[in-house]
């Protein structure tokens, strides 16, 4: 507008300029024309100007394609996908390298509410923090058993947690848990890690602590995320003498459908170095050789060695068989002094298609006695079954051949009826190899009312059946159990 205005001034000079009589002897009455024509021709030029400018506004305001100067400085916005769209997204000590890379290029300290609990991040993405925790509050109630003594109603936490995970740039990880279950300090998981990419489809981790087992579909899902209350009689049952968890080393590695673990371990948190520990060494591997975006074929093995210390020696087992907090509805192995070492393995069949999924697992353990006993055999199977009526894909985490936490579509905090799901289960146990060694099964159905992705109600009812050779409650025996839950993940 300025530069028009000058322009209108220096045409009235001219003008002035143009007219010699004007500038020599102007009289008052040709000033004051001049001066009227000059104001009306800066009017006309700034009316024009004001239509130019309104019209660049009404074009800026108008939808359209952006600048090309605004295209170049655009920043598309980091999106951090999970492994699997029906899972709850993973925390910072199971992401892989590239998303651990991803969120190393983000700029500025962030919050971010995940399942419950907030990530935090650096504002140089280098750090990255997430606190942990696990409520499961079960009540039980069995009936119809020969036996008065277990005919019982019991109540328990399942698990009490509270730890942390995180990470330190792209590569490096950790994650500590505590469980206060049993009303004393319990270490869980302790581990450091690092990861990193051996190529564009193949990236690996190794882990070095208290590490969980990677064994078996069931025995490789944590206890927040089962279909059912307590795991099969695969995972219970077919297990090293140390149970699910061992200090050592472990590494893994994923491709695009399949994972593979090897790990070595010692015996669990203890505090006792006076003996030798037991040594543990197991594999497992999962291929998905069908994947689509709503139906999966799902292959599995594993097996284990075990070298036992002379402290842990003893093999007796009692093993439960109607849900957890019942301690007396049991199969029993007798007892058995005197085991050398064992081996494990089982295979692992099914897969989902839509909100329906099944899955068959099969199980063998083999004890060495020491002298020339022959050695003890524990086999045990299952087959389990689940539909979500709300619409949910299966929970099941591509990456690590197991269940995770379900993503809700509706959750109830929303006003939605939260994800539901029908649950069904066979699963069988046999240790009569031994002469004491007893046998028994059980068919459990139940539902799981997810109210949304990290809070969920279960109820299960079990029909059992025990023959027992050997302790309080021998015999052929069967009863039912109605088992329910109350459990929240974050």
């Amino acid at each position: 507008m300025t530069s028009l205005m000058l322009r209108g001034s220096c045409a009235a000079l001219a003008l002035i300029a143009a007219t010699p009589a004007l500038a020599q002897t102007p009289s008052a009455d040709e000033l004051a024309a001049l001066v009227k024509a000059q104001a009306a021709e800066i009017a006309s030029l700034k009316a024009r100007l004001d239509k130019i400018e309104g019209q660049a506004v009404a074009q800026a305001a108008a939808p359209g394609p952006a600048p090309q100067v605004a295209q170049q400085q655009a920043t598309p916005p980091l999106v951090v996908t999970p492994f699997a769209p029906q899972i709850v997204p993973p925390g910072p000590a199971d992401i892989d390298v590239g998303q651990a890379r991803a969120i190393a290029r983000e700029v500025g300290v962030k919050t971010e509410w995940g399942a419950g609990l907030p990530v935090f991040r650096s504002a140089d993405g280098v750090f990255t923090y997430k606190p942990r925790g696990r409520i499961l509050v079960d009540v039980s109630s069995t009936m119809g058993s020969d036996y008065k003594g277990r005919n019982t109603t019991t109540t328990g936490m399942r698990a009490l947690r509270l730890g942390l995970e995180g990470g330190v740039g792209p590569h490096f990880f950790y994650q500590f848990e505590s469980d206060f279950s049993e009303n004393e300090v319990d270490i869980v998981t302790a581990f450091l890690g690092w990861r990193n990419r051996l190529s564009g489809k193949v990236d690996y981790d190794i882990r070095v602590g208290h590490l969980f087992n990677d064994r078996a579909f069931e025995g490789s899902t944590g206890s927040d995320s089962t279909p059912f209350l307590e795991r099969s009689t695969v995972s219970t049952a077919i297990i090293p003498q140390r149970g699910f968890y061992g200090i050592g080393i472990m590494g893994r590695m994923f491709g695009p459908n399949w994972h593979a673990s090897v790990s070595v371990t010692g015996d669990r948190i203890d505090g006792q170095q006076a003996t030798n520990d037991s040594r543990t060494a197991s594999f497992r591997a999962h291929w998905n050789p069908i994947k689509t975006d709503r139906s999966l074929l799902h292959v599995g093995a594993w097996g284990f060695d075990e070298a036992l210390s002379a402290a842990a020696t003893s093999l007796t087992r009692s093993t439960v068989i109607g849900g957890r907090f019942n301690g007396a509805v049991r199969v029993s192995t007798g007892e058995l002094l005197g085991g050398r070492s064992t081996t494990g393995y089982g295979a692992e069949l099914g897969g989902y298609s839509g909100s329906l999924w099944v899955m068959g697992e099969a199980g063998r353990r083999v004890a060495r006695l020491t002298g020339d006993r022959p050695n003890f055999e524990s086999k045990a199977w299952s087959v389990s079954t689940g539909f979500f009526l709300t619409g949910e894909l299966p929970p099941y985490n591509p990456r690590l051949g197991s269940f995770g936490q379900p993503n809700v579509l509706r959750p109830t905090f929303d006003g939605g009826p939260g994800a539901i799901e029908l649950t069904a289960r066979y699963e069988n146990l046999d240790y009569t190899d031994l002469v004491l060694g007893g046998d028994g099964w059980a068919a459990t159905v139940g539902v799981n009312w997810y109210l949304n992705s990290f809070t969920r109600l279960q109820l299960n009812g079990i029909h059992w059946r025990t023959d027992n050779r050997a302790g309080a409650f021998t015999g052929s025996d069967d009863g039912q159990t109605v088992s329910a839950r109350v459990g929240v993940t974050f």
